[in-house]
C-alpha cells in the first residue's frame, strides 16, 4: 500500500482528495497547520471512508519541522501539495506572507523530494495563471499572463520552480490548473466551510439561503456575456478530487513522457453568475435575496476550460452536473447549520 502525503489535507479540496485516495486504497498522511480548517474535517473523512488518515500539525514554512517530518515518515511515495494561502485581496495587502507561505514552503518540500528520492509530485495550480484569455475555451497552451495579484503570481512562480527542479532531478510532476470547484461530498460529511466571509460564489449563495448573509451581491450585469454577468467554469469538487488520484496513478506508473505536465481541470462549459443563482433556486426551491452592484475590480469577464487534454491524455472527465453540485452544497450547508 503506497503512502501519499497530502499537504493542506483538511482544506476543502484536500479533504475530498484524501477521501478519494483512501477509497482507491492509498495510505494517507496529512500535513495541515489548521490556518483555514478544523480537526472536525478528520472526523468527516473517517466517517466516509472508515479509515482515519494519519495527520501531523505543522507549518510548512518551518524548514526544520519539514525536515523532521520526512525523517519520521521515510516511506512517502508521492506528494499532493495543496497547502497555500488563497485569498486574492489579502495577497494584495500582504504580499510577503503569500510569497513566504506559498513559495517558501514549496521550496522546502521539493528539497526533501530531491534529497529523499520522492519522485511523484502533484501541484495544486489555478486557472488564474491565464488571466483574461485571448480566446475561449482556454487550452494549456494559452499564454500565461502577468499576474493581477500576488496570489496568482505565486501559482505562476511555483510552476516555474517545479519545472526547473524536474529538469535536473528524478522528480516528475503534474500541475493541475483548476477552474472553479463547488459542491460537497454526497454524504454531507465534508464540504466547503470558509472561515469568515466567503470569497467564492457558492458558499456565499448557501449562506445567504441559510440566513447567515443578508444579501448576495452580483458584481456587474453589463459585461459582454449573454446575461451581463461574469462567466466561470464550475466543477464538482468530487470530480476535481478524482482527477488528483488519476494524475497520481499516471506518475506512479511512469506514463508521463514529460518531466512536468500541465492539465486543465474543469467541465469545458461556462456558466454565468446569474445562471448559477437560478440553478440553485430551481434545485433547492429557495429564493435568493440578491442585488446587482457595481463591477468588482480585477474580475475577468469569462473563463472556461478546454478539457480535451485532460480527457484524452490524462484519462479524466468531469461527470457530475451543476445541479448535483449545488444540491450537495446546500445539503452540506444545512447540516453544518442544523437546518
Amino acid at each position: 500500500m503506497k503512502r501519499i502525503l497530502v499537504t493542506g489535507g483538511l482544506g476543502y479540496i484536500g479533504s475530498h482528495t484524501v477521501v478519494e485516495l483512501q477509497t482507491a486504497g492509498y495510505k494517507v498522511v496529512i500535513i495541515d497547520n489548521l490556518s483555514n480548517a478544523t480537526m472536525d474535517v478528520l472526523d468527516g473523512i473517517t466517517a466516509i471512508t472508515g479509515k482515519r488518515p494519519e495527520i501531523e500539525i505543522l507549518d510548512l514554512r518551518e524548514k526544520e519541522a519539514v525536515n523532521a517530518f520526512f525523517k519520521d515518515y521515510d516511506d512517502i511515495d508521492g506528494i499532493i501539495h495543496f497547502a497555500a494561502s488563497k485569498a486574492v485581496g489579502e495577497s494584495v495587502k500582504n504580499p510577503l506572507l503569500y510569497y513566504e507561505n506559498n513559495v517558501g514552503s514549496l521550496v522546502y518540500l521539493l528539497k526533501e523530494c530531491r534529497d529523499r528520492g520522492i519522485d511523484n509530485f502533484i501541484f495544486s495550480s489555478s486557472c488564474t495563471v491565464y488571466g483574461q484569455p485571448d480566446t475561449l475555451p482556454i487550452t494549456e497552451d494559452a499564454p500565461v499572463k502577468p499576474a493581477i495579484s500576488p496570489y496568482g503570481n505565486t501559482k505562476q512562480i511555483s510552476e516555474e520552480i517545479i519545472r526547473d527542479i524536474c529538469n535536473v532531478s528524478t522528480i516528475r510532476s503534474i500541475s493541475l490548473r483548476y477552474f472553479n470547484p463547488i459542491g460537497a461530498h454526497e454524504s454531507a460529511e465534508i464540504g466547503e466551510l470558509p472561515i469568515g466571509v466567503p470569497q467564492n460564489l457558492v458558499p456565499y449563495i448557501t449562506q445567504t439561503a441559510a440566513g447567515i448573509r443578508e444579501e448576495l451581491s452580483v458584481f456587474g450585469n453589463d459585461y459582454p456575456t449573454p446575461d451581463g454577468s461574469c462567466i466561470r467554469d464550475y466543477i464538482h469538487i468530487v470530480d476535481l478530487a478524482k482527477a488528483h488520484v488519476i494524475a497520481l496513478e499516471r506518475l506512479i506508473s511512469k506514463e508521463n513522457k514529460d518531466v512536468f505536465k500541465i492539465f486543465n481541470v474543469g467541465t469545458g462549459k461556462g456558466s454565468s453568475v446569474l445562471e448559477v443563482i437560478r440553478a440553485f433556486e430551481e434545485v433547492t426551491g429557495s429564493k435568493l435575496n440578491y442585488k446587482i452592484v457595481d463591477r468588482r475590480a480585477g474580475d475577468v469577464i469569462s473563463v472556461y476550460a478546454d478539457t480535451e487534454k485532460a480527457n484524452q491524455v490524462l484519462g479524466w472527465r468531469a461527470e457530475k452536473t451543476m445541479e448535483e453540485a449545488l444540491a450537495s452544497a446546500w445539503a452540506w450547508e444545512k447540516k453544518v447549520r442544523g437546518i
